[in-house]
């Protein structure tokens, strides 16, 4: 037999291997101590069997195999290239790697001519194990299905919280209980997508944001990709994610993307501290500090660019607080509307006679650094590149357009040179620092190469312009995941700048995602996408909660709206630099018409906590807000940071409208804090500093 033991303080993870077969999971959990003896735990993990089964219980291995008598679902599926199915039957075979902290193991199929390669690591920082797995052909294979290792769901875990959505809505939520059977999520637009982000968390009966247990999983991933979440008919639970299932291209190697995984004891938001730790300290690499207050122009002109009126608005942005200004859509080729000029990156000689230079120094006597808008990975058919490259197109020439436009096949070389070269040669001749990389379509075809080509592109560009930082934006929120945010160093979370749907989307992002890499942006007083009119307050200090930005028409504030906004992005830019590597700590709430969340700094001295109050209470009375994550034995001074937004109906005493508070971690976790009444479309903001 063969142990292996991976632990922090907060987790262990325990694998084991009997007779040279593939390893098994026998213990997630809790830390367990150094003297744990492991080959009586793997004693213990055996199950029973009775009537109606084999006479052994098959193996829940890391790569479950059915030629073992598994009758779930396998980790590889694969055909020989004559058509025959391939029952891989792996023996373990040594370790590349093993310490307390990274196992790497390598197994093999002599029978079939097979290697797998499995590697796990536990970050004692942020307690994330990254899991991967490799598979080796001797000889050429069409392969199905390859997961990452195989993740058992313990038995007391008997929920589910899956994640989809829409445009405009993304990040959604939905509790299920596990059945006997799979739930099978596939993606196949070649996209993360607004309807697929690839997360999943199982968790007890009970569990809420601050206690109960939870096992939390985001497979890093831009492309399409299947989760199956399953029960089999013994009561077992196994959970695995990888590319998209279906046919893959003949080859001799392949490798699953990184599933990222982690146990919390205590509730969901130590999955999510977990998560947003992680991104923030080992997947984004060179993200700008400080974070610089953001201008995008898109919602204030769209296509209709003049450059006397761009450089207004810049200068107006600025007035209020901006520190950088990008140039969104329309700035290329003949692009006045979406039909056109995709693909022809050259500027626009009829909106920009001197071309960009002009605009660019205007910002930049700012104080303002310059972006600028790409869509790179599409083309319209109204465009010089079309029109010369028809063969360039990914997928079939009659395929259903998206958003007037059609995608390039990265997976052809000359294409991706050929983008390289166009956006090379912009970014060279321009002070650009910033680019906004758009992606306003699903794919025709799921293919994991076209992902790869993709990753490919932007490494070049990152490693030729190491200065230029990059967003990941697909319609908002429809590229979203640790694969891509390997290559960039923001993601738009949503094209939506509806104040109130941003509360939901991005508490429930806050799962996975920091506040330093998360975009969120003021937008105009009549929300474009959702036809809303929300008042600045609601919509600064919601953008406030992560990467702040702007993006409507300056020229419509009134002079209190700009006071206000002005105000807001102040305070922002006084405590971004804390709050950009604050823990997002979300609050339990007794009204479902609340949304609130704590920002905790990393050295716990300081927190300030956003109360949201969506829609009308059904409670006449706030009830008290607990708050969570505090030193209970510390001392907090608390100050309500908008007393000035109190209203005439708030007729009580309620203290924090007129003192700060010193009140012990203790109560403020056990009883909570009392706000005063508001009108719904509003938000509380209550600073805590530790005494």
């Amino acid at each position: 037999m063969q142990t292996w033991h991976l632990r922090d303080g907060r987790q262990s993870f325990v694998l084991a291997s009997t007779d040279k077969a593939l390893p098994t999971i026998v213990y997630w959990g809790a830390s367990l101590g150094a003297s744990e003896n492991l080959e009586e735990l793997v004693a213990a993990h055996r199950g029973d069997v009775t009537g109606g089964m084999l006479d052994v219980l098959p193996p829940l291995s890391i790569s479950p195999e059915s030629a073992t008598g598994f009758a779930g679902q396998p980790g590889i599926e694969a055909r020989t290239s004559e058509g025959l199915q391939i029952l891989p039957r792996f023996r373990f075979q040594h370790e590349i790697a093993s310490t307390s902290d990274d196992l790497q193991l390598l197994c093999r199929d002599d029978a079939n001519g097979l290697t797998l390669k499995l590697a796990f690591h536990l970050d004692e920082q942020t307690s994330v194990i990254t899991a991967n797995s490799e598979l080796e052909s001797q000889e050429d294979i069409v392969l199905n299905w390859l997961a990452a290792p195989a993740f058992p769901c313990p038995a007391h875990t008997d929920h589910m919280l899956e994640f989809s959505g829409r445009w405009c809505s993304e990040f959604q939520t939905k509790k299920l209980r596990f059945a006997t059977g799979a739930r099978e999520r596939t993606n196949r637009t070649g996209r993360t997508d607004h309807t697929h982000f690839p997360g999943l968390i199982v968790l007890s009966d009970g569990t809420n944001n601050s206690s109960g247990e939870a096992f939390g999983f985001h497979y890093g991933w831009s492309g399409g990709h299947t989760m199956i979440a399953e029960e089999t008919a013994d009561g077992r639970r196994q959970l695995q994610f990888g590319h998209a299932k279906g046919t893959q291209n003949k080859s001799c190697s392949f490798s699953s993307a990184p599933l990222y995984a982690t146990f919390s004891a205590s509730g969901l938001n130590e999955i999510a501290v977990a998560f947003q730790q992680h991104a923030r300290t080992r997947i984004v690499a060179n993200t700008r500090s400080p974070r610089p207050v953001h201008y995008n122009c898109w919602e204030a002109v769209y296509f209709d660019h003049n450059i006397s009126e761009l450089k207004d608005i810049a200068s107006r942005a600025a007035s209020l607080g901006a520190e950088r200004f990008v140039l969104d859509d329309g700035w290329f080729g003949r692009r006045d509307d979406d039909t056109s000029s995709l693909g022809d990156w050259q500027i626009d000689p009829r909106k920009y006679p001197d071309g960009l230079t002009p605009l660019i120094s205007h910002v930049r006597s700012l104080g303002m650094e310059f972006g600028l808008w790409f869509e790179p990975e599409m083309v319209n058919e109204n465009s010089d590149l079309f029109r010369e490259h028809p063969d360039w197109i990914l997928g079939p020439a009659d395929q259903p357009r998206g958003r007037q436009q059609l995608v390039l096949d990265l997976r052809q070389q000359e294409v991706e040179d050929h983008l390289y070269k166009g956006i090379s040669e912009i970014l060279r001749a321009n002070q650009i620092s910033y680019v906004k990389w758009d992606h306003n379509r699903v794919l025709p075809i799921a293919d994991a190469s076209q992902t790869e080509a993709v990753y490919s592109l932007f490494d070049r560009l990152r490693e030729a312009f190491p200065l230029v930082e990059f967003e990941s934006c697909a319609s908002g929120g429809g590229r979203i995941d640790f694969g891509i945010l390997q290559h960039t160093q923001r993601v738009w979370l949503s094209d939506s700048n509806d104040a109130i749907e941003r509360q939901k989307i991005q508490h429930n992002a806050a799962l996975f995602l920091p506040a330093s890499v998360t975009g969120s942006h003021v937008g105009p007083r009549c929300c474009h996408t959702s036809g809303r009119t929300i008042d600045i307050r609601l919509r600064a200090w919601t953008a406030a909660q992560r990467h702040m930005g702007f993006e409507m028409d300056p020229r419509e504030l009134t002079e209190e709206e700009a006071n206000i906004l002005s105000q807001t992005t102040s305070w922002w830019k006084d405590n971004r630099d804390w709050m950009m590597s604050a823990d997002i700590l979300r609050l339990d709430t007794s009204d479902p018409a609340e949304i609130a969340e704590l920002h905790r700094s990393a050295s716990g001295d300081r927190f300030v906590v956003f109360s949201a109050l969506l829609s009308p209470s059904d409670q006449i009375v706030p009830t008290p807000l607990r708050l969570t994550g505090l030193d209970a034995d510390a001392r907090y001074c608390v100050s309500l940071k908008n007393r000035a937004d109190v209203v005439s109906l708030s007729r009580g005493d309620c203290a924090l409208k007129t003192a700060d508070l010193s009140l012990s971690g203790q109560y403020l976790m056990q009883h909570g804090l009392n706000l005063p009444w508001r009108f719904p479309e509003s938000m509380w903001v209550v600073e805590g500093q530790r005494l």
